[in-house]
Order: structure tokens, then sequence, then C-alpha cells
């Protein structure tokens, strides 16, 4: 005989949308942060605009093949969000992995992690919201971790400039997914999105001839990249910032370097240091500000156009 008949309702215990919500968003920026010990390599053998356009090809198709009515489902107005969405993001992974090839792979994860800077910013500015002191301060303490798991000197060069502007875009696709990501639309959206990059990344790729990987090995970095860091994430991503402000999703995704230094010293024979556990410390104390501080002074809330 159940509780519910005696009068008692059993109740297990569930997890509000945003809580599951930052633990999905939690999931892919360790989904990131695994691909810097994984395929740091690859780029050396493939150029990096034919690694892209490969990349995000194979994610579309697969996702397409998966779940091909998402798409078609989609209304006119998601259609352009998603590629809206896409050619932003794309432009950005353009910026960011050229800018690489000027710069350091440490000083091009704290550059590209400044877009948990312009994403309030652009919340403030774009959408006339207020940000409240405590996602000030936790933008504040996870600069101050990204500095410390990245840098070892900073000279401003083409590189960091490049890198910078595909940090503002990052941003811009942070607060236009917070803006337009419906939890019922989130996989369309994404199938979009990555058709999309791949369209962005083909010119640059198509000059010389595309480049396909040719080792077992070479082929497993690829199709990780493709499909568990690109396309699951980007579903996921998607998914998670239907539920989330836009500055609390970016606060939480500076995870991501702090996920690559445990990635690294635990299978990159690289040692634990101090920069580390103090760069990590700084992130996670800037997440628990965003999630665990006053709800009406962590982040403005993003209006969503549509149900979630």
């Amino acid at each position: 005989m159940t509780g519910a008949r005696h009068g008692v309702a059993l109740r297990s215990p569930r997890f509000s949308p945003a809580a599951l919500a930052t633990i999905a968003l939690l999931s892919v920026t360790a989904a990131w942060g695994s691909t810097f010990f994984l395929i740091k390599d690859v780029v050396t053998r493939i150029p990096p605009a034919d690694f892209l356009a490969v990349r995000f090809a194979l994610a579309a198709v697969v996702l397409f093949a998966v779940a091909p009515h998402t798409v078609r489902r989609l209304s006119r107005d998601r259609w352009r969000h998603g590629i809206a969405l896409g050619v932003v993001y794309g432009l950005a992974q353009i910026l960011q992995t050229t800018g690489l090839a000027h710069m350091s792979a440490s000083v091009s994860g704290f550059v590209t992690g400044m877009y948990v800077v312009f994403t309030p910013l652009l919340t403030a500015v774009v959408l006339r919201r207020r940000i409240g002191r405590v996602a000030w301060i936790a933008v504040a303490l996870a600069t101050a971790g990204l500095a410390s798991l990245s840098l070892r000197g900073f000279s401003l060069g083409y590189g960091e400039v490049i890198t910078l502007a595909g940090a503002v875009l990052y941003a811009v696709h942070i607060l236009g997914l917070g803006v337009w990501s419906v939890g019922r639309d989130a996989y369309g959206l994404a199938v979009v999105q990555m058709g999309t990059i791949a369209v962005v990344c083909l010119p640059f790729a198509l000059p010389g001839g595309i480049t396909m990987p040719t080792t077992t090995g070479d082929w497993a970095g690829m199709l990780y990249m493709a499909l568990i860091a690109g396309a699951l994430a980007l579903v996921v991503q998607t998914w998670a910032q239907a539920h989330l402000p836009a500055t609390r999703a970016a606060v939480i995704m500076t995870a991501e370097p702090v996920w690559a230094a445990g990635f690294a010293v635990a299978f990159g024979n690289e040692s634990l240091t101090l920069r580390m556990l103090l760069g990590g410390a700084l992130v996670l104390a800037a997440m628990y500000l965003v999630e665990l501080g006053p709800r009406r002074s962590a982040d403005a809330e993003v209006p969503h156009l549509g149900p979630v």
C-alpha cells in the first residue's frame, strides 16, 4: 500500500531547472577542458580552418541524422536565430584559432575567457539590464582565477587583439543564447548552429583543399571534438541557457580552464602548482557567489523570447 493512500505523499528530491542547467553547463565545461589534453597537437598536422570545418560539419550531420524532425519544426524566427548564433560562434572560433598561431596557449586561454567580463557589459548596454554587485564581484574573481591559471607574462600583439575580438563574439553568443534559447527547441537550434558554423569555416579551409585526418589518433580526436565537445556540448549549452541568465552562464563556463588544468595534471604529466590551486579556488568562489548568493542581485534576468 502506497504512502499516498495513507494520506502521506512520498516525494523524491527534485532539482530546479536552474540547478539542472548549472550541472549540465559544468559538464559541458568538463568536455571542453578535456580537449586541451586530448588533441592539443592535432592542429600541427591539420590546418586549423580545415579541422574546424570538418569538425562542425560532422557534428551537424550526426545531430540532424539522429533527430531531423527537431529542425523541421523550427519556426522561421528560430532558423534566423540559429543562423545568427552560428555565424557569431563560427567567426569567434576562427579568430581564436588564428590568434593561437601568434601567441601561447595559456595567454590565449586567458584572453578568450574574458567573455566573462564582456557578457555582463553587453547585458547592461544592449539589453539595458542592471547587473548586481554580487555578479560583478563574481566576474572579478573569475577573471583573477583565469589569470592565475593561464598567464605567464602578457603583451598585447596581433594574436591578443584578434583573440580579444573572438572573446567579444563569444560573449555575444552567450547573450544571444540567453535571449533566444528555449528548452523545447534546444536540439534543433543546436543543429542549425552547427551547420552554420561549418559553412562559416569552409571558405577559410577550401584554399589548397581540405586536409583530413590520416591516423587513428587524429580521427579519434576529431570525432571526440565533433560529437562530444561539439554536438552534445552545444545541445546541452543551448538547453541550459534557456534556464540561466547570461552572466551566471558566463561565470560557470570559466570552469573550463580549471577542468583543463585538472586533466593536464591527471593525464598529461603536468605538476600541480600553487597557481593552479589558487586559480581554481577563485573560479569556484565566483561560481559559489552566482549560484548561492542573493538571486535578486546575482544577475540581470534575460528575457526569453518564447516558452522554455
